[in-house]
């Protein structure tokens, strides 16, 4: 059986929780929901010898809600642990976590704004979580939209190739799962100069670069028992290709790898996966290429 970890919002309905638990009912995971609170009880005055007290009341009550929660929206036969853990900057505890034990994904809810894409924990756990992670937008999955995969369908490295695999076998899992239609969409990137200078013709550069991709096309249609007509190529910048075939779909859920890095780099998804998720407000799924052991 899987595992799936859900962190619980620290306010508002978490939307984190209950969209978790249906997506392991629907998966046939167990859940272990997570959740955080956290003051700094002496900053805020409270008495030496009376902190522990309070800290003990503020854990207990976290627990009340969630549970309360838990028992309202748990799924029958669905195994639901839950943790409550005294902590203010989470993402560490939870890339921790994910490192010393094996998750199927991490599901957290996002916080867009009209000036953020992202928080800051949402984009230290796209970088480094060793599990997929899950930001989720909407309130509930939706059975009449689809899900879009964006993959690298004109790559020839081998590890990028993998990562295409990887990264479709999560989208069909997860639309086999939850009873949607999947969509795959590659971006066909031409430098604006090499136009502009009449280097390249871009309908006979398009025309050959699907020719390229086919190959590869096939393999995957192959590997996951898909139609080849699922897979849609398109010119232009990733991100906008993307964006565009959100909105043509209207898809509730984008899934797209990201770029394994070592060292300090490893703080870093890649630009092109950081530009298409600053362009998105859907659901997103992140995956990173399985680490090598």
């Amino acid at each position: 059986m899987g595992r799936i970890m859900v962190i619980a919002d620290r306010k508002g309905p978490c939307v984190a929780t209950a969209r978790g638990l249906a997506l392991a009912e629907a998966l046939g995971c167990s859940v272990e929901i997570v959740a955080f609170t956290y003051a700094s009880l002496r900053r805020l005055g409270i008495p030496r010898d009376e902190q522990a007290g309070v800290k003990r009341g503020m854990l207990d009550r976290r627990e009340q809600v969630l549970r309360e929660q838990i028992d309202r929206e748990a799924p029958a036969g669905t195994r639901v642990g839950l943790r409550v853990v005294w902590m203010k900057d989470i993402a560490p505890w939870v890339i921790q976590r994910t490192e010393s034990r094996e998750y199927d994904y991490v599901v957290k809810t996002a916080h867009h704004s009209a000036s953020v894409s992202y928080t800051s924990t949402d984009w230290q756990l796209l970088r480094e979580s060793a599990a997929p992670v899950l930001i989720v937008a909407g309130k509930r999955w939706h059975r009449q939209r689809p899900l879009l995969v964006a993959l690298d369908l004109a790559t020839r490295s081998k590890s990028k190739r993998a990562l295409n695999r990887v990264v479709l076998g999560h989208a069909n899992r997860l639309a086999e799962a939850l009873g949607v239609s999947l969509s795959c969409i590659s971006a066909m990137e031409i430098p604006h100069l090499l136009t502009d200078l009449d280097v390249l013709d871009p309908n006979d550069f398009t025309r050959r670069m699907k020719r390229d991709m086919q190959p590869h096309i096939t393999e995957l249609a192959d590997a996951f028992s898909l139609p080849t007509t699922v897979f849609r190529c398109r010119r232009g910048a990733t991100a906008d290709v993307i964006s565009r075939e959100v909105a043509k779909l209207d898809a509730q859920l984008v899934v797209i790898g990201t770029v394994g890095r070592r060292g300090l780099r490893a703080k870093l998804l890649g630009n092109t996966a950081e530009s298409v998720l600053q362009s998105l407000s859907t659901d997103v799924l992140a995956v990173r290429p399985p680490v090598e052991k």
